[in-house]
C-alpha cells in the first residue's frame, strides 16, 4: 500500500473522530449540561470542559492536517486553518468570554452586550469549524 493512502486513511480516522466529538459536544453534551444542572453549576462545568474540548479538537485537526499535507494540500490547509481557529478559541476568545462574564456578574451591565457578542462569535466559529471538518471528511471519503 502506498504511504499516501495510509496517511490519508489515518487522516480520515482523525477527521471522523473530530467530527463525531464536535457533533456530540454541540448537540448532546452542552444542551444536557444546561438542562440537567442549574445555571451556576452548568456554567462551572462548561468552563472546565471547554479548554479540553478546544485542546483535543486542535490536536485532532492538527494531526489530520499534517497527515494530509502530502496527499491533499488543499484539505491540509483548510484543516490547519481549523486548527488555528481552535487555538484562537482556546487561548484568546474563551478567556475573554470568561472574563467578560465574570465582570458582568459583578454588576458591569455594559459587558453583557460584549459577552453576547463574544459568545455569538464562538458559536459562529464552532459552526464554521464543523462545516470545514465535515467538508474535508466528505471529500476524503467520497473523492
Amino acid at each position: 500500500m502506498e504511504i499516501n493512502n495510509i496517511l490519508q486513511g489515518l487522516s480520515i480516522i482523525l477527521s471522523a473522530l473530530l467530527a463525531g466529538s464536535m457533533l456530540f459536544f454541540s448537540f448532546v453534551m452542552a444542551p444536557l449540561i444546561f438542562i440537567k444542572l442549574d445555571i451556576e453549576e452548568a456554567g462551572k462545568l462548561i468552563r472546565a470542559v471547554f479548554p479540553w474540548y478546544y485542546l483535543s479538537s486542535a490536536v485532532l485537526s492538527g494531526s489530520a492536517g499534517v497527515l494530509l499535507l502530502a496527499a491533499t494540500p488543499i484539505n491540509a490547509i483548510l484543516m490547519l486553518l481549523t486548527t488555528l481557529s481552535f487555538i484562537y478559541c482556546r487561548q484568546i476568545l474563551m478567556p475573554r468570554i470568561n472574563a467578560c462574564r465574570d465582570r458582568s456578574k459583578a454588576g458591569e451591565e455594559c459587558l453583557s452586550k460584549i459577552f453576547d457578542t463574544l459568545h455569538r462569535r464562538s458559536e459562529i466559529l464552532n459552526t464554521i469549524q464543523l462545516i470545514a471538518v465535515m467538508a474535508i471528511l466528505f471529500h476524503l471519503v467520497f473523492f
